[in-house]
C-alpha cells in the first residue's frame, strides 16, 4: 500500500532524527544510537500530540515527557533542538563533550526541555508515575466541574532494562492501583540488550504483567506511523494508565546493522551511516543535515506551544472560582512563615520521631503543597497527617512497601510546580532508595527523606535493622544534607532551615525518647550545622556529638571538670552544613587549641575533620534493650571519660556520677 503524503513526510521527520542521532553519535566517538534510531518513528508522530511550548519549558500544563532509557539521549537533544527549545546545532555537535549542553545522560537544569534527570535504568518509569501523581493531587485542588486549569498527560518512553528493574514493578503496581489514568508508558520492544536477545535472560509475558497490575495494554507496530497515531488517540480517553508496547527494530535505518546489538552502545561507523543516509535520499557526506521542510514542521511546536498556553492562561484568569486561583497561588508560592510550629519547652522528652511527626503535621496544616508518606510505616515513622485524608484528595501517600520507587516518584513530584513532598521508612531502609536519593542530590531535589530508627538504638529487632554506616554513606553524598537532632527543639529549627535550602534533606531520628535541652546559642545555632551547647572558660577540650549521644556528651563534660579536663560540648545536628561554613565560625565552635572527641552511635568516621578521635560503632549492633547496646559498644560515661583521658595523658579515675 503506497504511503500517504502525510506518512512520507513523518518518514522524512524520522530519518532526520535518526541521522542527527547517529552523527552525533559518532563525532563523540561514544554513545547509544540503536535505540533513538528505533524510536524516530514513535517520536515523530508523538511530537504531533505533545502538549508543551518550547518558548516556556516550565508552562505548568504541558505534558510531561519522560525518557526513562536516559542513554539514549541523542534522541532527546535531537527532538529538543528541532522543537525549537534553548539547544543549538553547535551544542548537539559537542554531544557527551566537557561543559556542553548535551552530556551522556539527560540531566535537569542543565538542558532546557529536560523534565528530570534519568540515568539508573527504571528510575524514570517512577519519576513519570510521580508527575501523574503530583497532576491527580493537584488537579483535585483546582479544578472544578467547569474548568480544568490542571488537566495533561504524563508520557514515558523506556526500554527493556527499564521494565527489568525492580523499581519498575514498585512504581507500574502503584500506578495500577492507583488508576493514574493520566499515564502513558510506551515500551521500545526491540528485544535487544547490550549481551544480545533479550531471550537469554528475559522471557516475561509484559502484557500479562501489566494486566494484571491494572493497566490498559496496547500493542503496535512501533514503526507504523498509523498505529502509533491511533494509540495515542485511545490513550486520550483512558480510564487506567497505559502502556503501549511498541515493537520496534533498535538501530532502525542502520543498514547491515540494523537490528543489531552492535547498534545499542558504540558508533555505526562513518561508512555506514553514509550509505544509510544516500538510501534515503539524504546527502551522505554532510553531517547533522536538517532539511528545511523538516525543521519547520518540528518547529511548528513554537506557535502551537505558545498558542495553548496563551489559551491556558487567559482560561486561568476567566476561572469561575476565585478560590481556585487562590489555592494555585499557594501551591505555586508556599508560604513557611505561615507555620505555628509545636512548642516542647515543657515537653521533658520525646523521641524525634514523634516531634517529627508533629513538626509534619504543622507544616500540612499551613502548607497546601506539603503532602507526603510512608513505605508502610506511618505508624513507626509517625508521618500520618491527621486528618489530611488520603491521596489523592488527601495528603497522605500510602506507597506500600516500596522504597525505592517511592523515592523517585517524590524526586518528580518535587519537580512538578506545585508539591513540596516527603517520603519516609527506617534509617536502615535507606540503602533501598539510595540510587534516588543520589539523583535528588545530583539536581537539587527539594525532596525530603524521613528515616527513624536511627541507631543500635532501634533495640531488639536487632543488626539487619540497626544502621551502622548509613550516616556517613549519606553525608558522603554532595548536595545532600542529613540531619540528626539532639532533642524535640533542635528539630523544629533543623526543618525551619532546611525548607529554605533548596536541596534533598535527610531526617535521621530516634525510636526511643530524648531528653529535651535549653541550649545557650551565644556561639551560633542550628542553622549553621553545629553550635555550643556548652561553653566554658578555658576550655582545653572538645566534645562533638549529634542525636541521642548529645546528652551523653553533656553528662560526660561535667564529670571530666572533676579530672581538670574542661570540655565545651558542641551539638552536629547537620555536619553536611557546618562543613560549608567559614574557617572563622568553624574555629569559633570547634577550638583548634583543644584536643576533640567526636561521639556517634555509627561509623562517624567523617568526624576526623574535625577531631583527633571517634568513638563511633566498629561493627554491627546486636539484639537486645536499646540501653543495654549502648552500654556493650562503648556509649557510657566512662567510656567517654576513658577516651578523653587518654587523648589528654590524663590518668582515668572513676568519679561519682550523681554530682551533676
Amino acid at each position: 500500500m503506497a504511503m500517504t503524503e502525510q506518512n512520507i513526510m513523518r518518514k522524512k521527520m524520522a530519518n532526520t532524527i535518526r541521522f542527527l542521532a547517529a552523527d552525533m553519535v559518532q563525532e563523540a566517538n561514544s554513545g547509544h544510537p540503536g535505540a533513538p534510531m528505533g524510536l524516530a518513528d514513535i517520536a515523530v508522530v508523538l511530537s504531533e500530540h505533545l502538549k508543551h511550548n518550547p518558548k516556556n519549558p516550565k508552562w505548568l500544563n504541558r505534558d510531561r515527557l519522560v525518557f526513562s532509557g536516559g542513554h539514549g539521549s541523542s534522541l532527546i537533544y535531537s527532538l529538543l533542538h528541532l522543537w525549537g527549545y534553548d539547544l543549538s546545532l553547535e551544542d548537539l555537535k559537542k554531544f557527551r563533550q566537557l561543559d556542553s549542553k548535551t552530556p551522556g545522560h539527560p540531566e535537569y537544569g542543565h538542558t532546557p526541555g529536560v523534565e528530570i534527570t534519568t540515568g539508573p535504568l527504571g528510575q524514570g518509569i517512577a519519576n513519570a508515575v510521580g508527575f501523574a501523581m503530583a497532576e491527580k493531587y493537584s488537579a483535585n485542588l483546582v479544578n472544578s466541574e467547569t474548568c480544568k486549569l490542571i488537566d495533561h498527560k504524563v508520557y514515558c518512553l523506556c526500554g527493556d532494562g527499564d521494565l527489568q528493574e525492580g523499581i519498575s514493578y514498585e512504581a507500574c503496581s502503584l500506578a495500577g492501583h492507583l488508576g493514574l489514568d493520566n499515564m502513558v508508558l510506551i515500551y521500545d520492544n526491540n528485544e535487544i540488550t547490550i549481551e544480545g536477545d533479550t531471550s537469554i535472560a528475559w522471557s516475561e509475558n509484559i502484557s500479562m504483567r501489566f494486566e494484571a497490575q491494572g493497566w490498559d495494554v496496547k500493542k503496535i507496530n512501533g514503526h507504523c506511523y498509523d498505529d502509533i497515531d491511533k494509540a495515542l488517540n485511545d490513550v486520550k480517553e483512558a480510564t487506567k494508565p497505559t502502556i503501549i508496547i511498541a515493537n520496534t527494530i533498535i538501530g532502525k535505518g542502520a543498514g547491515e546493522l540494523e537490528g543489531s546489538a552492535s547498534t545499542h552502545g558504540a558508533p555505526l561507523g562513518e561508512d555506514i551511516i553514509s550509505e544509510s543516509k544516500a538510501k534515503e535520499g539524504f546527502p551522505s557526506e554532510e553531517k547533522f543535515y536538517i532539511p528545511e521542510d523538516v525543521l519547520v514542521r518540528f518547529r511548528c511546536a513554537i506557535e502551537k506551544g505558545d498558542m495553548l498556553e496563551k489559551e491556558w492562561r487567559h482560561l486561568h484568569k476567566q476561572a469561575p472560582l476565585i478560590e481556585q486561583n487562590e489555592i494555585m497561588d499557594r501551591l505555586l508560592n508556599p508560604d513557611f512563615s505561615s507555620i505555628e510550629y509545636p512548642d516542647f519547652a515543657d515537653t521533658p522528652a520525646v523521641a524525634t520521631r514523634d516531634s517529627n511527626g508533629q513538626i509534619l503535621n504543622a507544616i500540612a496544616k499551613a502548607v497546601p503543597s506539603f503532602i507526603g508518606g510512608s513505605a508502610d510505616l506511618a505508624p513507626s515513622n509517625k508521618t500520618h497527617l491527621k486528618d489530611m485524608g488520603d491521596f489523592p484528595k488527601g495528603k497522605n501517600i500510602h506507597f506500600g512497601i516500596r522504597e525505592h520507587s517511592m523515592a523517585a516518584i517524590t524526586n518528580a513530584m518535587a519537580l512538578y510546580g506545585t508539591i513540596i513532598p516527603f517520603n519516609a521508612t527506617f534509617f536502615v531502609f535507606s540503602d533501598y532508595l539510595k540510587p534516588s536519593a543520589r539523583i535528588a542530590a545530583l539536581t537539587s531535589i527539594h525532596n525530603f527523606f524521613i528515616w527513624t530508627h536511627d541507631s543500635i538504638g532501634v533495640g531488639e529487632d536487632g543488626p539487619t535493622h540497626e544502621p551502622i554506616e548509613h550516616l556517613s554513606q549519606f553525608r558522603a553524598l554532595p548536595n545532600f544534607y542529613v540531619w540528626r537532632p539532639a532533642d524535640a527543639t533542635e528539630n523544629v529549627e533543623a526543618w525551619k532551615t532546611a525548607l529554605t535550602i533548596k536541596a534533598p534533606h535527610g531526617f535521621v531520628l530516634s525510636r526511643q525518647k530524648l531528653k529535651t535541652l535549653k541550649p545557650k546559642k551565644d556561639f551560633g545555632d542550628v542553622s549553621k550545622g553545629a553550635y555550643i551547647v556548652k561553653a566554658r572558660e578555658n576550655a582545653n577540650f572538645t566534645l562533638m556529638a549529634s542525636g541521642s549521644e548529645l546528652m551523653l556528651c553533656l553528662q560526660a563534660a561535667c564529670h571530666l571538670e572533676v579530672l581538670g579536663i574542661i570540655a565545651n560540648v558542641v551539638s552536629v545536628p547537620c555536619l553536611d552544613l557546618f562543613n560549608e561554613q567559614d574557617d572563622e565560625y568553624k574555629t569559633k565552635v570547634v577550638n583548634p587549641n583543644t584536643k576533640v572527641l567526636a561521639v556517634e552511635a555509627g561509623s562517624a568516621t567523617e568526624y576526623y575533620r574535625y577531631a583527633d578521635d571517634v568513638l563511633g560503632m566498629e561493627s554491627f549492633g546486636a539484639s537486645a534493650p536499646a540501653d543495654l547496646l549502648f552500654e556493650k559498644f562503648g556509649f557510657t560515661n566512662e567510656n567517654v571519660m576513658r577516651r578523653a583521658c587518654a587523648l589528654m595523658g590524663v590518668e582515668y579515675k572513676p568519679v561519682n556520677l550523681g554530682i551533676c
